[in-house]
């Protein structure tokens, strides 16, 4: 009696089709369920390319991309590339070998590391830094972000953190963001950089500096800037971006780059997406 009811013969007979799915490894349904959910991302991103369709971030024409420009606001770009000058990065009109320094940079040596900017400050430059900063453009961010680190040449991905240059709390209070926030964060982001906006303070409720000398900016911001107690930590003999939208004189980086030095920075570039120059040397 026992041998029958244990005999293989009287057990009941299985379904392969059940018994396929029982046995299914985890890694099966895992790559199904990721190819469904790229599935949707991709129409989701289509939907979303045909409501919102790619534009010039320069004119508004329609392009192939999102945060791109079109090809003739591009070919307007005075794009800042080498030869220049090692510290100031002053374009050159010809090659004079490597390393060459500016007489700017020789006679008056600023008191941060180098300086490296995207382009030149007119034209479609001048509108995608007023967009971003006076029209709250900052979808334009991520573009502009991605630029700056290419025209860092290598700064930043030897450096220790990105420091954006900081507004004053009223001022920042009355704009609702920091345009180089903005850009610090998007360049942290895509270098896999520490983003560290703690690390200045601006104590100082300085006048704007649009439509000042050279001397009345360096006096406006004298003092401006200080590294709290909290930014300190971690500070010493680092390589610090000092990231901030256009270079004009150099008064706001220098004078943050003073805060930055008495609290121990080791190393500071200034990158900046914009450069207010006349033209090359």
């Amino acid at each position: 009696m026992i041998s029958t009811i244990l005999s293989p013969k009287s057990r009941m007979q299985r379904n392969p089709e059940v018994d396929k799915v029982n046995h299914m490894e985890p890694e099966g349904w895992r790559n199904r369920a990721l190819r469904w959910t790229a599935l949707l991302r991709r129409l989701g991103s289509e939907a979303v390319g045909i409501v919102f369709p790619p534009v010039c971030c320069g004119c508004g024409r329609l392009t192939g991309d999102h945060h791109a420009v079109c090809p003739a606001c591009w070919s307007g770009l005075r794009l800042i590339e080498r030869p220049y000058c090692e510290i100031l990065g002053l374009p050159f009109a010809f090659d004079p070998g490597p390393g060459s320094l500016s007489p700017e940079a020789i006679a008056d040596p600023p008191v941060f590391d180098r300086l490296r900017s995207v382009a030149i400050h007119d034209g479609v430059v001048r509108d995608l830094v007023h967009g971003l900063k006076y029209r709250d453009r900052t979808d334009l961010a991520p573009m502009m972000g991605e630029w700056m680190i290419r025209a860092s040449d290598g700064a930043v991905a030897a450096a220790d953190m990105i420091v954006p240059v900081p507004l004053h709390a009223f001022r920042l209070w009355r704009r609702k963001f920091n345009q180089a926030a903005e850009l610090a964060r998007v360049i942290a982001g895509h270098a896999g950089k520490p983003y560290r906006p703690d690390v200045l303070r601006r104590i100082k409720r300085t006048s704007r500096q649009v439509g000042l000398g050279a001397r009345a900016r360096e006096e406006n911001v004298r003092g401006a800037f200080v590294v709290p107690e909290s930014g300190r930590p971690g500070l010493s003999g680092k390589r610090i971006i000092l990231v901030d939208d256009v270079y004009t004189t150099g008064a706001t980086v220098s004078a943050a780059t003073r805060a930055l030095k008495r609290a121990g920075a080791g190393d500071v570039t200034v990158l900046t997406f914009a450069r207010a120059m006349s033209g090359p040397i």
